[in-house]
């Protein structure tokens, strides 16, 4: 079944984003992971302002490929600098319409 990963992220600092981009980029695409949007470009057309620079959707082909990229320890220190250099928000949606 395929995931998606939905992120929506605003950097506090940059310092951390050019170590970031190229090791998460190759374990992305280890875990077989491929992204389908990472842009400014966003508007919001509903609900509640919920303001983030940057939005960012992952296709992962299981749940237990995102889960292994996120817990892998090669990418511990880049989503502790993330995490430290932004205001970050990740959801896990599972591909599949509960409504059809």
């Amino acid at each position: 079944m395929t995931y998606y990963s939905v992120l929506f992220v605003t950097p506090t600092s940059e310092d951390w984003i050019p170590d970031y981009i190229g090791p998460t980029n190759r374990l992305v695409t280890q875990y077989g992971g491929k992204y389908v949007a990472r842009t400014t470009s966003h508007e919001q057309l509903e609900g509640e302002a919920f303001d983030a620079a940057l939005r960012i959707v992952i296709e992962w082909p299981s749940k237990e490929a995102a889960i292994g990229f996120m817990n892998d320890p090669e990418y511990a220190p880049h989503l502790k600098a993330r995490m430290n250099g932004s205001i970050s928000y990740h959801f896990l949606i599972e591909g599949k319409d509960n409504l059809a």
